[in-house]
């Protein structure tokens, strides 16, 4: 007799739903296997047949770091489209490659973490290159398309999991993960969280990313918002992954718990999922979850919970349906298709920012191409390795032919003598494979090592020349003549060696330090390890000493010493000889030209990207002279910006400017169509470019209302405003017409190509409150649409508004309201290129006097303050006002209801000693605050406040590092 097989467990039963499948699962797993299923590398349980599971796959504008992969424009490029069709095709294109790649390579994630919609509010953060744009509803509209790309349309099985990174308020990598951005109840509602909402509303994500940072004195890893906000917005489970390290974070350097043990636990009940910690190694978080257990921080139903959101994701994910998941066979890897459209995407993304007529080229025009970018096609941390590579020179060639084409980089060439005379020497590199970095994967691409099979610089009496480069504040790059960079490994030799800067801590940058006050010569200190370079008989390296240490034998070892530790090296001054600078060469180039192109902008690698913020809006003064240089020998300068982010430069002595993301494989080729006219350009700026720093406001003041920050509420005058792009064809907007019916209003008008090419426009709708009670923005876009139109087409365009677009953030009542009242309706081409309005009257909810004798008032939710910091009521929940620095903070609250009066408040304060003074309707009452022993430990003092009954504006100000968590009152 024959055995029966045995029952298939329901888990396997695809005739029952998902959530029965999960719990059955579920319930075969141990307490052991459970806990290992929180770490990122969630380990394979045999007996099942469950196969391990990794969460994490980042695929920014492209499959990251596991390889040759079709590369886009940068997120902040796909932003620039103003596209959403154009950047859901994006999105399934490489949910398509994922998919591929998974195919012949395990370590390729279906879970995968990507987009970035963390606004980009403050044009110096390092990281602007990943953000879509500094409006929630724009950056939702591109976030909405990409996830729904990701997805795929399936109703039940997804092509790829997308993970939204970083809630919340995340603008800065100036000390990330131990800041705190200061989030008032307005802010968080109508800016910070209205992105994530949006794109989780939709439909199409799978989970989100908490950030490094600190929300009002907590880290986004314990965030009560999680559960509050994130997780009411959708029926689906999210799956909420950790940021990397940042569990260990919560202790060793945010010490906001005192063991790991609750911080794991502070973070799993909170709402994170997976812990991506310890690189692939599990045993540290499984330990802390094992000992959170023990000491009762943590409950089994805890465990299931995380548990449970994972799995449902792997089964959306068609993992345990291998034979029925629609998407198993779908990939698609580097096809014409996905070439095409990363042409289409990076002509979309380029932006003409100013035009005096000399565009487009004409096809007979002499170029001269000039600039640090010309001949590059730069990558960032989240792009994957180049299949294809079209530079702006090289997509110049090919339009215009490369008889009619003259470059000149703009690099400075030198030689470095050493102070025996002899100069740095590049040693033949024997013949081997030259890889780009990256090219075989890696999960964690930070852990590659630099190459060590190529021999190290020499000194000889003639030396390599080399080209340099400055990005700004002294940061060089120096290149030899084959291409390759200047760069050091762990054995502390340096080498030519890299074939671009690059790396987690980037090892091709290096400064030169000049030696005595009035001496030419040099230190030059590599920045990755922080040591000055040397000259040994074995060759060159960093030392391990310098001048200044040579007699401190303690100093020969030390962390950072890069494979020299007990060596004996001490640094080399070098004299920089100059062979060429590089705007003797743009001039020549420039001089004879019928237009001069200068390409500059930046290297996604240096001064400016994750982990580093920059300092200044301006371009690196390498840049500025190359650039005036041009301008000198030829008038007809067009300014080509391939930057992450903006620049503030001087555009009226220009002949136009343009603007791109570094855009991708087919970023030149794409660059070069558009200066020739094949495409009209389209793209829109997606925030707010400022003329000068001044205009900034502090890197860490995340109060976009209060600090009148981007196109909402900024008062100065833009360099270009937020949505600006001209094109070679004039557009007409005509016939204007508005109606309010069914909870809409219906926005109608005519868009007519009064050219005579074929051509895109970006048409923007957006409002202002007339007289508003509270701030407002002074221009909040409403929709938008980019349109392709025949030249003489003429195209009528509806845009329906739910009324709710027009409410804001009550504090009063802690929920939306919207105003009744008049509010413009502004139609046109940009935020300030407004072609049409009209007014209308909305019908909405009267203000309301704040209920203070019943509710009495958080302190957060004031209407106006001054020097104030919110920071966290308690370790779990809530939030509480501090005077920013110690120091004095003013607050406003209008329109309290005291009804027949009032004798006496009541304060809830917690930490340091004090002073408050409150004020309202002639009463004043000071209160001393007697300090309590811990930030968390709330005491109430009582003082006299007779105040009349009626409706009066409250006046609080707090004097002294107290915490003031509420304010009540009675008769």
């Amino acid at each position: 007799m024959t055995a029966s097989p045995p029952p298939t467990p329901p888990f396997r039963d695809l005739r029952l739903p998902f959530a029965k499948r999960v719990d059955d699962l579920l319930s075969r797993l141990t307490r052991d296997e459970k806990v290992s299923f929180l770490h990122q590398f969630a380990p394979a349980v045999e007996r099942l047949g469950v196969a391990a599971f990794r969460t994490g796959q980042e695929a920014l504008h492209g499959v990251a770091w596991m390889g040759p992969a079709t590369v886009f424009p940068q997120a902040v490029g796909l932003g620039a489209t103003w596209n959403p069709e154009l950047v859901r095709r994006v999105g399934e294109a490489v949910s398509r490659e994922v998919r591929a790649m998974r195919a012949r390579d395990e370590r390729v994630g279906l879970n995968v973490w990507s987009p970035t919609v963390n606004l980009l509010r403050h044009p110096l953060w390092g990281r602007n290159e990943e953000g879509y744009s500094e409006d929630p509803l724009l950056t939702s509209a591109i976030a909405t398309a990409y996830t729904r790309g990701l997805r795929g349309d399936h109703p039940v099985y997804w092509r790829t999991a997308p993970v939204l990174k970083h809630w919340l308020a995340h603008n800065n990598e100036t000390g990330r993960d131990v800041t705190s951005s200061s989030v008032r109840p307005r802010v968080l509602h109508e800016y910070d969280l209205r992105a994530f909402r949006a794109t989780v509303e939709a439909g199409a994500v799978a989970g989100v990313m908490p950030a490094y940072n600190l929300v009002n004195g907590r880290p986004n890893h314990v965030s009560p918002h999680l559960r509050e906000h994130l997780r009411t917005w959708t029926d689906q489970e999210l799956l909420v992954c950790s940021d990397a390290g940042a569990p260990s974070n919560l202790v060793d350097s945010e010490h906001y718990f005192d063991t790991h043990e609750e911080a794991t636990a502070a973070a799993l009940v909170a709402g994170v999922d997976s812990f991506t910690d310890h690189g692939t190694d599990g045993s540290p978080i499984a330990a802390r979850v094992r000992g959170a257990l023990e000491r009762g921080l943590l409950s089994e139903a805890d465990l299931d919970t995380a548990v449970r959101r994972q799995l449902s994701v792997r089964f959306r994910l068609g993992e345990f349906d291998p034979d029925d998941d629609p998407h198993a066979h779908s990939g698609a890897f580097d096809t014409p298709e996905h070439r095409e459209l990363a042409r289409e995407a990076a002509e979309q993304a380029v932006v003409l920012l100013r035009n005096d007529g000399v565009l487009p080229l004409a096809p007979d025009t002499r170029l001269a191409v000039v600039g640090l970018l010309a001949d590059e096609c730069k990558l960032d941390w989240y792009s994957g390795t180049l299949i294809h590579r079209s530079t702006p020179l090289e997509g110049l060639y090919e339009r215009f032919g490369a008889e009619r084409v003259r470059f000149a980089e703009g690099v400075d060439r030198v030689r470095l003598r050493t102070s025996a005379g002899t100069f740095l020497h590049v040693p033949p590199a024997p013949e081997a494979p030259d890889p780009a970095r990256g090219a075989q994967g890696a999960l964690d691409p930070a852990l590659l090592a630099g190459r060590t099979d190529l021999p190290p610089l020499t000194t000889d009496a003639v030396g390599t020349e080399f080209a340099l480069v400055d990005w700004g504040d002294g940061v060089l790059t120096l290149r030899a003549p084959d291409g390759r960079y200047l760069s050091v490994a762990e054995d502390g030799y340096v080498r030519a060696s890299a074939d671009q800067p690059g790396g987690w801590v980037v090892q091709e940058t290096f400064r030169l330090e000049r030696r005595g006050e009035h001496g030419t010569g040099h230190l030059l200190r590599h920045l990755g390890t922080g040591r000055p370079v040397s000259v040994a008989a074995d060759g060159v390296k960093v030392a391990a000493r310098t001048p200044e240490t040579a007699e401190t034998p303690e100093s020969a070892e030390t962390p950072d010493t890069a494979g020299t530790a007990g060596t004996a090296e001490t640094a080399e001054v070098f004299e920089v000889v100059v062979a060429e600078h590089g705007t003797d060469a743009v001039r020549r180039a420039a001089a004879d030209a019928d237009v001069v192109l200068v390409v500059a902008g930046n290297d996604p690698h240096i001064r400016g990207r994750e982990t580093e913020d920059r300092t200044t809006l301006r371009l690196p003064a390498h840049q500025e002279r190359l650039l005036e240089a041009a301008r000198a020998a030829n008038p007809r300068t067009v300014l080509v910006l391939v930057s992450a982010y903006p620049y503030a430069f001087a555009p009226g002595r220009l002949a136009a400017a343009l603007w791109t993301a570094h855009g991708g494989q087919a970023a030149g080729t794409a660059l070069a169509r558009v200066l020739a006219g094949d495409v009209a350009p389209a793209g829109r700026l997606p925030q707010t470019w400022y003329a000068d720093d001044a205009d900034l406001p502090d890197l860490l003041d995340y109060d976009v209302i209060g600090g009148r920050q981007t196109y909402r509420y900024f008062e100065g005058t833009p360099l270009f405003p937020f949505g600006h792009g001209l094109s070679y064809v004039p557009f007409g907007y005509a016939d204007l017409v508005t109606a309010v019916a069914d909870g809409a209003l219906h926005v109608f008008f005519t868009l007519t190509n009064a050219g005579d090419t074929t051509a895109d426009e970006v048409a923007q709708l957006y409002t202002r409150a007339v007289e508003p009670s509270v701030p407002r923005p002074r221009r909040e876009l409403l929709a938008h649409r980019r349109v392709t139109l025949a030249p003489g087409e003429t195209r009528r365009l509806e845009f329906a508004v739910p009324l709710r677009a027009f409410a804001f953030w009550d504090v009063a009542r802690g929920d939306w309201r919207l105003e009744p009242g008049r509010y413009d309706v502004l139609v046109g081409a940009s935020s300030e290129d407004v072609r049409l309005r009209a007014t209308v009257t909305l019908d909405g909810e009267p203000a309301a006097p704040r209920p203070v004798l019943r509710r009495g008032l958080s302190a957060a939710d004031f209407d106006e303050h001054g020097g104030a910091a919110l920071v966290d009521r308690t370790k779990a929940a809530g939030d509480a006002v501090t005077p920013a620095s110690g120091g004095t903070a003013e607050l406003l609250y209008r329109a309290c209801d005291f009804g027949t009066g009032v004798r006496t408040v009541r304060l809830e304060l917690a930490g340091g000693a004090g002073t408050v003074e409150l004020s309202a309707d002639g009463a004043r009452a000071t209160v001393e605050s007697p300090g309590t022993p811990g930030p968390y430990d709330y005491t109430t003092v009582e003082a006299p406040l007779p105040v009349a009954g009626g409706t009066h504006d409250l006046r609080v100000t707090l004097r002294g590092p107290m915490r003031l968590a509420h304010v009540g009152f009675s008769g």
